[in-house]
């Protein structure tokens, strides 16, 4: 089937000619999803050059895996565009799943069956037998660290290894795109790091990776972060893009007794713009005075608060996105709609 170009070609990005678009393995433009009066998704558009990891960061409720089901070809947009490996998920859905991967979190294995017989039955799903199918398997076997534990029980493997053969199965067909939903939860740190490793080895070979992770520490491997909050995506970049946009404010980390209500406290002074807990810390920020660091212990030791430590930090990704869902809270309520 030859590729679309419908949305490829009708939507160029800044600094983009038409002859970037091949380069592109995600072009989606003004897409809506609606169920009822409901808005889940609501205008988003972005890219994602092959070969890019595209980090998709949002809250619960935020519209990722609603977005993330219009792009699989699974939901049907109720407006605008998404083409997905050179193919429209409107009107070539199928075409999209025949070149794309998925893995959740729950992995999608069958626990009852044995590790060969997932990856012989995902192959036969994507349709690959005999001399295909063989060597994929061992691909699979050996990416995984699963060589010689073909006959365990799936059930039987820990969480890495569960991992790292979903990974495997969804990449069975050699796909151009693979989806990847919160594909680290409920593995060990040491896993976690080593499926990143992966992930960017298989980047570097031209696979697209669409990722949604919770751990924000993890969104610093992406290439291009997106983040979505209420149906609407709010900010995208890199990493260090994303945190320029804190760059007008200073960042302490206070340690001390009685933090929450410390925060409290803080949060009701003119000259702090925004505070959040981080642990057994509190972030604070503020912009435009010289003896912040002052203020703050002398503040907090007039409520009897004893402040252990005071240091400047560079602002972390948590720091940026509560940055930025605060502030399109505050356009929300001011009737502002901007985007």
């Amino acid at each position: 089937m030859q590729k679309s170009t419908i949305g490829l070609r009708s939507h160029l990005w800044p600094g983009q000619s038409e002859g970037d678009v091949d380069k592109e393995a995600i072009v989606v433009s003004n897409l809506s999803k609606r169920f009822g009066k409901f808005v889940a998704v609501d205008g988003i558009s972005f890219h994602v050059r092959k070969g890019e990891i595209y980090g998709f960061l949002g809250p619960n409720g935020a519209g990722k895996s609603t977005t993330i089901r219009m792009l699989c070809g699974l939901l049907m947009p109720s407006s605008g565009t998404a083409i997905v490996a050179g193919f429209d998920v409107r009107r070539e859905s199928e075409s999209v799943k025949e070149h794309i991967g998925y893995m959740s979190q729950r992995f999608s294995l069958y626990e009852d069956l044995t590790v060969e017989e997932n990856i012989l039955f995902y192959g036969g799903i994507y349709g690959l037998s005999n001399a295909p199918l063989e060597q994929r398997k061992e691909w699979v076997l050996g990416m995984a660290g699963l060589t010689g534990k073909e006959q365990m029980m799936t059930r039987d493997l820990a969480g890495g290894w569960k991992q790292r053969l979903a990974l495997g199965c969804a990449m069975l067909h050699e796909p151009e795109v693979i989806f990847l939903d919160e594909p680290t939860a409920g593995v060990s740190p040491v896993s976690r790091r080593s499926f990143w490793n992966l992930i960017h080895e298989m980047s570097q070979r031209g696979t697209t990776i669409f990722v949604t992770t919770h751990y924000l520490d993890e969104a610093e491997y992406c290439n291009t972060i997106g983040l979505i909050y209420a149906g609407r995506l709010i900010s995208q970049g890199s990493p260090r893009k994303l945190k320029e946009q804190l760059s007008e404010y200073q960042i302490f980390e206070i340690r001390g007794t009685r933090i929450v209500e410390g925060m409290e406290i803080l949060q009701d002074q003119p000259w702090v713009a925004e505070t959040s807990i981080f642990g057994t810390a509190m972030h604070i920020s503020v912009s435009g005075i010289r003896d912040a660091e002052r203020r703050i212990r002398r503040t907090l030791s007039s409520q009897d608060i004893d402040v252990h430590s005071v240091q400047t930090i560079s602002p972390s990704l948590e720091d940026v996105f509560l940055h930025l869902i605060a502030s399109e809270d505050s356009r929300r309520q001011t009737g502002d709609s901007t985007r």
